[in-house]
């Protein structure tokens, strides 16, 4: 996928399990289709990659996930514009592309701020949602045909964009030369995406999904740019989706200098063993043992007759149901604000989802599939914790969380 070496070893086997962002409506279940999820990692570049990548069109044509009903990440997008436009000192009305735009939302806010918007996203359902809210999005994936299409518009972009997108990708190749197609000299790539060294650290096993075709790590990604004559200008982390990187990527003759910051990051992840094969298997080892603690907590509350809702059904929990072999025994229902996973179940698991809104009794229990969120979710259930609630968090280890675990600022 980076280097093209066959030298490939797989650290993970997840099983086989249905698309994470295909939620069955009750009655379909049995028209699932399942496919493997493995990851691997390879020992020439150290680029970790999924063994198998479902048809992008299946992953992406009907994805359900909606940007604007998830308060932490509409708020990250108001700070990272304005992070961005400061950073790059963009002028108004200069030119944005957003890449896998999703409903809009990063888009208005660079608009909030005086910037031209144009999104580029193949989702049909959210799709419509950006342009109920006036946003022009081109129905498609980003290629390197996408990219000559806009060129051959005229459209000569500042800065495109993409916020966990990088990593869905079937060929890493023709996105990048994608975006050489449409840059030209001091124009910038920024690209948001889950730190494979966080994740690794932290446990976080269900960010492995078939979705994501790749998790990056700074030094891969620096052989990658350089491959195609593009540079990385420097690299910020952020906690969203717990823990990521924020690269910036230019041209190689773009006049900014390379900031130290690329090589304490590449540095970092040596330091940290991302280049040995002794660290994935540990981290598998542990991804197991935390799946077994998890299981036997939720058996346990089971025999001890106490109710358990899941909070959320993101992507990455269905991952993690599938894998630790969690049913509606251990988690009776799932709540949601998703109009488009509300009245549905969840892959695999068929556990049913209904709408946190109108839900008539609190459980006893809440497992967090959101933990990335955690911080969020303890403020907005400050009351139900109060009134003796438990919160049960599975990554990056098993703990169970009650009002006494609140922050200062949460219990307030």
């Amino acid at each position: 996928m980076n280097c093209g070496s066959p030298e490939l070893q797989q650290f993970i086997d997840l099983g086989d399990q249905p698309n994470g962002n295909n939620f069955p409506e009750p009655g379909q279940e049995k028209k699932e289709i399942l496919y493997p999820i493995s990851m691997d990692v390879c020992t020439r570049c150290w680029q970790v990659q999924i063994d198998e990548f479902p048809s992008p069109e299946f992953l992406f044509s009907e994805h359900p996930y909606v940007t604007g009903v998830n308060v932490p990440i509409v708020e990250h997008f108001d700070r990272l514009s304005h992070h961005v436009v400061e950073k790059l000192d963009l002028k108004p009305n200069s030119l944005v592309v957003d890449i896998g735009c999703n409903d809009g939302t990063l888009l208005r806010a660079f608009q909030s701020r005086g910037m031209r918007a144009l999104g580029v996203d193949p989702g049909q359902l959210t799709g419509r949602l950006a342009r109920e809210h006036g946003n022009t999005v081109c129905e498609a994936f980003w290629n390197l045909d996408t990219g000559r299409a806009l060129r051959t518009l005229g459209l000569r972009p500042e800065l495109i964009i993409a916020t966990a997108v990088f990593y869905h990708l079937a060929d890493l190749h023709d996105f990048i030369e994608g975006l050489k197609s449409v840059m030209v000299r001091g124009s910038v790539f920024v690209a948001q995406c889950v730190n494979l060294l966080d994740l690794v650290q932290r446990n976080q096993f269900d960010h492995f999904y078939h979705e994501h075709s790749c998790i990056h790590a700074i030094g891969p990604l620096d052989r990658l740019f350089r491959e195609h004559g593009m540079r990385i200008l420097s690299v910020e982390h952020v906690e969203i989706h717990g823990g990521s990187f924020i690269l910036y990527a230019a041209l190689d003759d773009d006049p900014r200098p390379t900031e130290e910051s690329v090589a304490r990051a590449i540095q970092a992840e040596v330091d940290a063993g991302l280049h040995d094969l002794e660290t994935y298997k540990l981290f598998a080892e542990r991804v197991e043992a935390n799946c077994r603690n998890l299981r036997e907590l939720l058996t346990s509350l089971r025999e001890q007759g106490k109710t358990v809702y899941a909070l959320g059904a993101p992507v990455k929990g269905n991952t993690l149901l599938n894998y630790a072999g969690i049913t509606s025994e251990h988690v009776q229902k799932v709540t949601e604000v998703n109009e488009f996973k509300v009245g549905r179940l969840t892959p695999g698991t068929h556990i049913p989802i209904v709408d946190e809104r109108q839900l008539e009794k609190q459980p006893d229990y809440y497992l967090i599939l959101s933990w990335n969120f955690l911080e969020f979710l303890m403020g907005k259930y400050k009351r139900y914790l109060l009134d003796g609630g438990k919160f049960i968090v599975p990554v990056p280890s098993v703990k169970v969380l009650g009002f006494d675990d609140l922050g200062p600022g949460d219990a307030a």
